[in-house]
């Protein structure tokens, strides 16, 4: 797990009670280092004993419900899951790779966005900001499968 969260908190604040399911899936969210889908939480979940899937979709709905992670598409109809935007989680853009369809986080500064010039030429009250650039990943490139892409 993130050695810099504390789930059990960030469950508390969020007026979710902080059961050993929950602070699994949401522990799993948070040390994948990227966004991953609710069968790649169920698989590793599976490591530290047994997990009902319908436990793994009914947690992911509630945290988004309460606000905890926030939802992405990366091809294909699954959701990809990750945090949202926390001290140790900053919000940050995203990289889908058109080849393998691997969704990656990108480092903050990897793509400045300015949200005050935003709202000044648009004057919305925006609820959710996704970035996501798509292209062919390094890994890709450097296996050669970037033909077509």
């Amino acid at each position: 797990m993130c050695n810099q969260c504390n789930y059990a908190e960030l469950l508390a604040s969020a007026g979710v009670r902080a059961t050993s399911n929950r602070l699994r899936v949401l522990g799993l969210i948070g040390a994948a280092g990227r966004p991953v889908s609710a069968d790649e939480i169920h698989q590793a979940a599976l490591d530290g004993g047994p997990l009902d899937r319908v436990t793994v979709y009914r947690s992911l709905e509630l945290f988004h419900r309460v606000g905890l992670i926030e939802r992405l598409k990366a091809g294909g109809q699954a959701w990809r899951y990750h945090l949202v935007d926390l001290p140790h989680h900053p919000r940050h853009p995203h990289f889908y790779c058109l080849r393998c369809g691997q969704l990656a986080c990108l480092e903050p500064e990897a793509l400045i966005l300015d949200l005050k010039g935003l709202q000044r030429a648009f004057p919305a009250r925006i609820q959710h900001l996704e970035i996501r650039l798509e292209g062919v990943c390094p890994d890709c490139l450097a296996q050669g499968t970037a033909e077509g892409a």
